[in-house]
């Protein structure tokens, strides 16, 4: 049996969407697929174009009824790092968004930062030139979802019933539930110093970003912790942990009144929840002689038709510390709670910076000129369905990716990509300083080089899974995961897992044997960039 459905919320936006159900191992239709791709992040978007280009049978099955991941989801002041390094599907992706804002009137190609539903229109209408079958709300069942034969995956099931059979089956979630419920070895949090080598590695014994750059009391009148402060253990320098560094939600702001809804007043709001907050506003205002301005609170990311994305800036902001920890091994349900308890601690920071009167005037009434966007995420009421899952789980492959690959030793036999951006991993955790004040911990912004992304860090060991690629949840440490886990490097990482399955197919070979000079002279041939070379050169 086959029909057409988009999802519930999204009916009439111009792109048919084929679902075929399924029974594990036989299709109720005529066909198998060649490629699953689970998950419609930015990398399962384009692995799931540059597969259907190939000529592959594509099935993009996302459990959500979001589109797009971060690239649809407020991620909008795209984190580009050289722009040189990027070029294949992602700068197709970013042309295509600069041919819609008629930048060439500009003498531009190109735009870096669309607005949410201009970029979720872009890679709708990408997935529809290219007959990519797409399956929304689509989600794996939890925790036997999976079908083996030996060291290949059959099928995978879904909640509604319906099962996928491939070829080759590409993992393209934030979380990695595919990769981890087929067997593959996997961690998360941080590795200590000792375990890679890495001088960056593990707890932060100073952390100078995003600071507390006032001396604070982390304590109230009666000696009780203030919200928002970890009372357990710190870790030693250098030590690894099971912390995953913050996640958030980028919102999208208008400084339009007649594009604006107000910031939403959370259920069981309480203020007093942002006395940290509070505190560090006076005291700034004290120190600085005046008040904070917007900007040092937000990170303001301009963006066209009078939008921006809102991102975490300073000390206490849009990141909620020590609220993502659970999450990479949570189950479903757990999931959800930590998806809510993000909302509730965003929305309430946004409605006491709006609303409270311990918030100095100039900065509420700066902050009372936007609004959230009524003209973006209207289906959930103007805030992003969804949160910013910075890390997760990473893979543990053959050849994990480590500090020194994106510093120094920057070539590679078998680049499929490059990246640029900075090593960037957000705060960890707010604790009591050995001299008893509030601090954070764990934030990581160093350089990286221009460097290659090897192959080898898409693919599990070869004894796990033959026919699974994993261009998100990569084989990648904590800090080289800090400059991968960029939107663009996600395509690029997406689009290289396609071609890959592309020749294993082909040749009905693992995808760990995949001949890395034919797959470079294939994506050579697509516009990727494999070499670095400067602007002007």
């Amino acid at each position: 049996m086959s029909f057409s459905i988009f999802n519930r919320r999204n009916v009439g936006v111009g792109l048919t969407l084929l679902v075929v159900l399924t029974i594990c191992g036989r299709l109720s239709a005529s066909q198998d697929f060649d490629v699953v791709v689970y998950g419609a992040t930015p990398a399962g978007v384009m692995a799931s174009v540059a597969a259907a280009r190939q000529g592959l049978l594509v099935a993009l099955v996302e459990p959500t009824d979001h589109l797009g991941g971060m690239s649809t989801g407020g991620l909008n002041l795209t984190d580009i790092g050289r722009s040189e390094v990027i070029g294949g599907l992602p700068l197709e992706f970013y042309w295509r968004a600069g041919r819609y804002y008629e930048l060439v009137r500009h003498g531009q190609q190109v735009s870096w930062y669309p607005e949410p539903h201009v970029a979720l229109a872009i890679m709708k209408q990408m997935l529809e030139t290219s007959h990519v079958s797409v399956f929304m709300h689509h989600r794996l069942v939890e925790r036997s979802g999976v079908e083996r034969s030996g060291e290949r995956i059959t099928c995978i099931s879904v909640e509604n019933g319906a099962s996928f059979h491939a070829r080759v089956f590409i993992d393209a979630t934030y979380e990695g539930d595919l990769m981890a419920q087929a067997g593959v070895s996997y961690t998360w949090g941080r590795e200590g110093i000792a375990q890679y080598g890495e001088p960056l590695a593990g707890v932060r014994a100073d952390s100078p970003g995003h600071q507390f750059n006032v001396k604070l009391s982390p304590y109230d009148s009666s000696g009780k912790l203030l919200p928002e402060i970890y009372d357990g253990p710190t870790g030693t320098p250098g030590s690894a942990d099971k912390k995953t560094q913050s996640y958030n939600f980028r919102l999208c702001f208008s400084s339009d009144p007649a594009n604006q809804s107000p910031f939403p007043k959370p259920a069981g709001y309480n203020p007093a929840r942002y006395a940290l907050l509070a505190r560090l506003l006076e005291a700034r205002t004290e120190q600085e002689g005046h008040a904070p301005a917007l900007k040092s609170v937000l990170l303001i990311g301009p963006l066209p038709n009078n939008k921006a994305d809102m991102n975490n800036m300073g000390a206490f902001s849009t990141d909620f510390l020590g609220g993502s920890w659970a999450y990479p091994e949570a189950s479903y349900a757990e999931r959800a709670k930590i998806w809510q308890a993000h909302y509730e601690y965003t929305a309430g920071f946004l409605y006491f910076l709006a609303h409270d009167p311990q918030v100095p005037k100039s900065l509420q009434e700066e902050l009372n000129r936007w609004g959230l966007a009524k003209d973006e995420f209207v289906d959930t009421a103007n805030w992003p369905p969804q949160l910013y899952i910075r890390e997760a789980r990473r893979m543990i492959g053959e050849y994990v990716m480590t500090q020194k690959d994106v510093q120094t030793d920057v070539l590679k036999s078998d680049a499929v990509g490059m990246g640029s951006y900075g090593i960037d991993s957000h705060h960890i955790q707010r604790v009591v300083s050995g001299e008893g004040l509030v601090t954070n911990e764990g934030d990581t912004q160093v350089p990286a080089v221009p460097y290659q992304i090897p192959y080898r860090i898409l693919v599990p060991k070869r004894q796990e899974v033959q026919n699974l690629l994993v261009p998100v949840c990569v084989s990648a440490s904590h800090i080289a995961y800090g400059t991968l886990r960029m939107e663009p490097q996600y395509m690029m990482m997406g689009q290289a897992a396609a071609i890959a399955s592309k020749l294993a197919i082909a040749k009905n070979e693992a995808v760990q044997d995949v001949n890395p000079g034919e797959l470079a002279k294939v994506l050579r041939s697509q516009g990727v960039v494999l070499e670095y070379r400067p602007s002007g050169q």
